[in-house]
């Protein structure tokens, strides 16, 4: 780079040649005067020019020039001219802003429509399993009213069956409710110290008489002593009560359903296991929606709100959990979940 001193020297040898110049054009002049003015101009002209030079000019355009040499090559990229066209050309920028504005909003149309057909399904569902116990009561206390005169024993029977269906029908409304209120947050899950252990071997006892009616065999696997949990009590054995019924249901004859409990570092994994028929693979990522039956005829026999695994779900997720499922056709079924030890 082109340094002052240099430049100072070249333009005082111009300036002072043509001071010299100027100056032999006077009558008095003669030749010590030229050369004295050449030199006076030369040597004055060069400290000005010089300091002039360096501290006016060269000294911003030095700093430029090493801030230039620090970047490293890297930070430079070739664009094309295309694309350098593009970035700058504001109808360009425009147009992508307008494209990634209308895909969002794509998105969120998407979502609204998913909402809304979920809900259309979810009434016409509560429309349909509120409908089936109410036909059947009114049906049967109908019959009697047109029938005063019926026998006493078929009246105490139509009559079992009515409060069986209203039972059925409140059934629906405290799950619907349960649901509702989890998902809301009215319902508040309060996390204690709890022995699973006891609370497993009392459900145990309570499903006994259902467990013989398959002849099905409960069957507890787990560490042993205490297993100390942080989780709600009540909801959590609404939880493994609704895993060991459906395990119960819809396992086969002379089956086995079994709990089973591994210790791991900072949490224990509950699986509920049985060796029933399995579920369908295109099934299994369905099964925790509300009202959604793999075999529908089969399920209304066997009773049931159809909302059983949606509250499992919810509650295994308000305990900071996630319940996973896994099946094989006729080899059985198997739910998991895990809990914070205590």
């Amino acid at each position: 780079m082109l340094q002052p001193r240099y430049l100072s020297v070249v333009l005082s040898f111009f300036i002072s040649g043509v001071t010299t110049a100027f100056i032999s054009f006077l009558p008095s002049s003669d030749l010590t005067i030229l050369v004295i003015s050449f030199i006076s101009c030369f040597i004055f002209g060069s400290i000005l020019i010089y300091f002039a030079l360096d501290y006016l000019v060269f000294q911003e355009v030095n700093q430029l020039y090493d801030r230039i040499k620090q970047i490293k090559k890297k930070d430079f990229t070739i664009t094309p001219r295309k694309q350098l066209v593009e970035k700058t050309n504001p109808i360009e920028l425009l147009k992508k802003e307008l494209n990634t504005y209308v895909a969002s909003k794509e998105g969120e149309v998407q979502d609204l429509k998913k909402v809304s057909k979920y809900r259309q399904e979810f009434l016409a569902d509560v429309s349909h399993e509120l409908k089936t116990p109410i036909f059947a009561a009114q049906g049967f206390v109908h019959t009697l009213l047109d029938n005063p005169d019926e026998d006493i024993e078929i009246r105490v029977k139509f009559l079992e069956k009515a409060a069986k269906s209203l039972d059925g029908l409140d059934n629906l409304v405290q799950d619907l409710l349960t649901v509702s209120q989890i998902e809301t947050g009215a319902i508040k899950i309060e996390k204690k110290k709890i022995n699973l252990r006891p609370l497993i071997e009392e459900l145990f006892e309570q499903l006994e008489a259902k467990a013989k009616k398959r002849d099905a065999k409960l069957k507890l696997i787990a560490p042993v002593g205490m297993i100390q949990v942080k989780a709600d009590e009540q909801r959590i054995s609404q939880v493994i009560l609704n895993l060991v019924v459906n395990a119960i249901k819809y396992g086969k004859d002379k089956g086995l359903v079994q709990i089973i409990i591994t210790e791991k570092k900072k949490v224990y994994t509950i699986s509920v296991v049985d060796n029933g028929p399995g579920i369908p693979e295109e099934h299994l990522h369905r099964i925790f929606e509300r009202f959604y039956r793999v075999d529908k005829s089969r399920s209304k026999n066997s009773g049931g709100t159809g909302l059983g695994l949606s509250i499992v779900k919810h509650i295994v997720q308000a305990h900071n959990s996630k319940i996973s499922v896994q099946s094989e056709i006729n080899k059985g079924t198997r739910f998991e979940f895990k809990l914070e030890k205590a």
